[in-house]
């Protein structure tokens, strides 16, 4: 079984203990050789500022090829390039292109008067710039506000065409959920790179929860099985095997990148990524 190539999602900190966090969790995945790790917004762009520190904080400190994510939500297309400015002027060259979640407190998104309207042309306007590798998002389950499945692969293709050069899509719990998709975008003609998002479940209260707001399927066979294993004391044996299960199944489908939403608990990451034969590197040394 071939070796993936592996990527990382870090969530920016909004207080002194979560900074100390993201950086325990930055210094236990990066000899782990990332691919890349990017780093987000937080939801409804509220963690701007905090994202721009994070990811050219860790760009400076540990020489890892960090993607910011950018969205469309609350910023004129003007102040939205200017931060994309600021990141090229730092050496950040990858930039994850999100729509972005609606803002707190808003049943939907709404387009800033002077922004974007939406990720398609958020990616054309960074394309132009010739400054930035763009990577997109990907639903191989129907997005909230999609119609269906194939309107997925349509607005995939849009922003491929706009100018991306790969996507990462929403976590999913079954490998073929990703592998359909996969195969549709094949068929409508995209020949970008897919990463599967994976979401490691260091809490399955926890994921069902996110599953639930961003329109992905729950078995009820995992479910049962996390119910079992919580009884047994077994949950934490349970979420490395069925992590390590899936990337298998990935793996053996053809899947050569993975793509890991480690919500800044590296733990359960590290193992999962060991298990797949990637063993680390020496250690980062501690900033003062």
């Amino acid at each position: 079984m071939a070796t993936p190539r592996i990527s990382f999602e870090f969530f920016p900190p909004q207080t002194l203990d979560a900074s100390f966090r993201l950086w325990e969790t930055v210094q236990t995945l990066a000899p782990m050789r990332p691919n890349f790790v990017s780093v987000t917004y937080g939801a409804g762009g509220t963690t701007r500022v905090q994202t721009h520190e994070a990811v050219t904080t860790i760009a400076r400190t540990t020489g890892l090829n960090v993607a910011a994510h950018l969205t469309c939500v609350d910023a004129s297309w003007s102040e939205t390039l200017a931060i994309a400015e600021s990141y090229a002027e730092a050496g950040v060259t990858e930039i994850v292109a999100l729509r972005g979640d609606a803002p707190k407190g808003a049943a939907r998104f709404v387009p800033h008067p002077l922004g974007f309207a939406n990720s398609v042309e958020l990616v054309e306007k960074l394309a132009r710039t010739g400054k930035f590798k763009i990577r997109v998002g990907a639903y191989p389950e129907p997005h909230p506000d999609a119609a269906d499945s194939f309107a997925d692969v349509t607005w995939l293709k849009r922003k491929i065409d706009a100018g991306a050069t790969s996507a990462i899509t929403q976590f999913f719990f079954e490998a073929d959920t990703f592998l359909r998709f996969r195969d549709a975008c094949v068929r409508a003609g995209i020949t970008a790179p897919i990463i599967p998002g994976i979401l490691p479940i260091t809490s399955w209260e926890g994921a069902k929860k996110f599953a639930r707001r961003c329109g992905t399927s729950v078995p009820q066979k995992l479910d049962e099985a996390f119910a079992t294993a919580a009884r047994d004391g077994r949950e934490d044996l349970l979420a490395l095997t069925q992590a390590t299960a899936l990337c298998d199944r990935l793996i053996q489908g053809g899947v050569e990148d993975l793509h890991f939403y480690t919500l800044n608990r590296p733990t359960l990451t590290r193992d999962v990524v060991r298990a797949l034969g990637i063993l680390p590197e020496v250690a980062l040394e501690k900033v003062a």
